[in-house]
């Protein structure tokens, strides 16, 4: 049985000691998804983090024309759901149209919108309109206060279900980001993507990334006590997260107490 926006977004809200969004980045094929995502919910069940299953029908904004996007919507929407329906997992997944958010919402448990579309007013409202929690990323061309107003968009449609996700590597963002008045998420593995930043050897560029830095970028993301992280799964993903379950259970992050900034005079 799914579980109601509402309901959902409160157990991510209150989940202890953080919420994990993972999954290949784009949808391959059923049988590759199928088998990360049971690989996934095993590890994330024997640790007691929620999870929400993460993949893309589509990648848009693809850095060369010829790389691969994904299957498309219909035949992707069709995976997404054997996913929910075999491991019993909400699942999330990008928009980048206005029309694709109607059938999008009648699967997705959550409706991502990609960095680059944040400020899109009619993207946003026909998203919020589904009913379904949005997931508004960052772009990195905005300022953590922007994502004050993209999250009002989606509240002004009726909908109160949301949530910003940041994927710059800054601690200060995570902390700005509250601002918005709703959970904050952390984007571990595109923190550490450069677009077009590697040369092919036929010539052109397709993006790369220092994948060796995710540890780093993870700790210092949980420290500061986000609610929610997104990475894109790790041979070593059961050793990471029990390490980062460790840090979060010592600083507990957001829950810290406030300290007093003035001056110190004797």
């Amino acid at each position: 049985m799914e579980t109601p926006p509402a309901a959902l977004y409160g157990g991510l809200k209150a989940a202890q000691p953080f919420f994990l969004l993972a999954g290949p980045n784009v949808i391959e094929s059923e049988e590759h998804v199928l088998k990360m995502a049971k690989h996934i919910k095993d590890i994330t069940t024997k640790l007691g983090i929620p999870l929400v299953f993460k993949s893309s029908f589509d990648k848009a904004n693809r850095t060369s024309s010829k790389s691969f996007r994904g299957p498309g919507m219909e035949e992707g929407l069709k995976i997404l759901e054997k996913v929910k329906a075999t491991y019993d997992l909400p699942v999330v997944t990008d928009v980048h149209e206005s029309h694709q958010c109607e059938a999008v919402g009648r699967v997705a448990d959550i409706i991502q919108i990609p960095a680059f579309l944040c400020r899109q007013t009619d993207l946003l409202v026909a998203a919020a309109k589904t009913g379904k929690i949005i997931n508004i990323k960052k772009g990195q061309f905005c300022a953590p206060s922007v994502m004050v107003n993209s999250a009002e968009k989606i509240r002004l449609a009726g909908n109160p279900n949301v949530m910003v996700y940041d994927l710059i590597v800054d601690p200060r963002n995570l902390e700005w980001l509250r601002e918005a008045n709703c959970p904050v998420v952390a984007d571990i593995t595109h923190a550490l993507q450069q677009p077009a930043g590697r040369k092919l050897d036929g010539g052109g560029v397709a993006s790369g990334g220092s994948r060796e830095l995710i540890p780093c970028i993870a700790r210092t993301s949980v420290a500061v006590g986000v609610d929610g992280i997104f990475m894109e799964p790790l041979r070593n993903l059961k050793e990471l997260l029990e390490e980062l379950i460790a840090i979060a259970q010592v600083t507990k992050g957001k829950k810290q107490f406030k300290i007093d900034l003035t001056p110190f005079k004797e």
